[in-house]
């Protein structure tokens, strides 16, 4: 069961020089990417190869549209880059 989101602002994914990158706000359409980045940065902070694929497998509905849309489902795009070798991004849950 993924963690409640109630006093999530928002998830900021950070690069290796600490600059923000992207950000996921709690706002409704992107409140179940906030609840699975909050999981994923719940296992450690650092999302790399082996924390992308545990997020794949928790937006395991919206893989293949992903795959056939790039651009649909952002989120989840960014799952597939670093899993596939993107740099890690760190990850930062910034409080309501």
């Amino acid at each position: 069961m993924l963690p409640e989101i109630t006093g999530v602002a928002r998830i900021d994914l950070r690069d290796g020089d600490g600059a923000v990158v992207a950000s996921i706000p709690n706002e409704p359409g992107k409140q179940g990417s906030v609840a699975v980045y909050q999981y994923l940065a719940q296992q450690g902070g650092v999302l790399d190869a082996q924390v992308a694929a545990i997020g794949l497998a928790l937006f395991a509905e919206h893989v293949p549209d992903a795959q056939a849309r790039p651009g649909a489902h952002p989120n989840v795009d960014r799952l597939l880059a670093i899993a596939y070798g993107a740099p890690p991004l760190h990850l930062a849950i910034v409080a309501a």
